[in-house]
């Protein structure tokens, strides 16, 4: 076989050389380590892409509320594939045990998270009664004006 078979380019010959070069059986078996070489470079030289997955309909889901993907939620994904032919549900899948777990775990945490937010409300508005009540009462046990002030101070 020649290299003309194998429709080397430049910067391929080149790297076949290097790869071939000075091997021991180069003399010997000089085309199947070239194919070998060669097909080690169609393997390495290959074009890779870097640029992200762009879901089909992606933005039209999210202008429209529904899930990014299309498959997070909705009756694809929720309603069992199959039921017995006289009428009983399949047993859930999986899949739909997991999310609906999730689910509820997600329920549940908000539930906690927003029981805590009341509490703390409650718990700041008791401080702030209890501040307001000790600035009285220190209004309250203040001095008092006396005499002629005072008699102003009911007079206004």
């Amino acid at each position: 076989m020649r290299e003309e078979e194998y429709k080397l380019s430049g910067e391929n010959k080149s790297l076949l050389s290097l790869c071939c070069q000075g091997h021991p059986s180069e003399s010997k078996m000089a085309a199947p380590l070239k194919l070998l070489c060669t097909s080690v470079l169609r393997q390495t030289v290959r074009p890779f892409s870097s640029t992200c997955v762009v879901h089909a309909g992606k933005k039209w889901r999210l202008e429209n509320g529904l899930a990014w993907t299309g498959s997070e939620y909705g009756p694809l994904t929720d309603l069992p594939d199959w039921s017995f032919a006289d009428g009983r549900p399949a047993p859930p899948l999986k899949g739909q045990v997991r999310r609906q777990k999730q689910r509820e775990d997600f329920a549940r945490r908000a539930v906690n998270l927003s029981a805590e937010v009341d509490q703390g409300i409650r718990t700041w508005r008791t401080e702030k009664e209890e501040q307001e009540r000790a600035r009285e009462q220190l209004k309250s046990s203040m001095l008092k004006p006396k005499g002629k002030l005072l008699l102003k101070s009911q007079n206004k």
